[in-house]
């Protein structure tokens, strides 16, 4: 639904380090309240929900595991017919699973005046030769991603599958707007 033409820099933005601190725990408990995981299933599953922008190592994911199995998080159950160590979360992995949710939550609102700049191809169009006129809707953008940030921190605490419908329809709606202003500016 939300999905769109590859990003071009995608095989250069898969190998910089630009996954926040702590991301990679939260991510891990995250699954593993969902349903019990193996290591590399969690790192196709969060391939997959970064729209292939991001898959962590295994360098970086079974230490984690290790880690939070160390400290009573999580629990490795018996490898299954396919051989995979899978893991679960204990009840104290779903206090601390708790306590991490709580903690993004109010970085996230502490950061919301840093809610992303436009994206590149909006920051791009105060690079040429209409500077000047093109600042004016400098102030616009920024509202229009500040906006985009509010509503999935919102999505993230009331989600129900009515309201991710309504989103992905606005969205798509709104984007077609924005292709059609762009073709209708382009022929003058």
């Amino acid at each position: 639904m939300f999905e769109g033409p590859p990003h071009p820099f995608k095989p250069w933005m898969r190998h910089t380090p630009s996954v926040p601190p702590g991301f990679l725990r939260f991510f891990v408990l995250k699954l593993l309240k969902e349903k019990s995981m193996s290591g590399s299933e969690m790192m196709t599953a969060i391939e997959k929900e970064t729209g292939g922008r991001w898959k962590p190592s295994p360098g970086s994911v079974y230490p984690l595991l290790a880690w939070l199995q160390d400290n009573g998080h999580t629990k490795g159950l018996p490898k299954e017919e396919d051989g995979m160590k899978r893991y679960r979360l204990t009840e104290k992995g779903e206090k601390f699973f708790e306590e991490q949710t709580k903690f993004k939550k109010r970085l996230d609102k502490k950061l919301e005046f840093l809610a992303p700049p436009p994206p590149p191809f909006l920051s791009e169009i105060w690079f040429n030769s209409h500077a000047k006129k093109l600042r004016e809707i400098r102030g616009p953008a920024r509202r229009f991603a500040r906006a985009l940030f509010n509503l999935k921190m919102t999505l993230e605490e009331n989600f129900t599958e009515e309201a991710l419908k309504e989103v992905g329809e606005f969205l798509n709606g709104t984007a077609e707007k924005i292709e059609e202003m762009s073709k209708r500016i382009k022929r003058g």
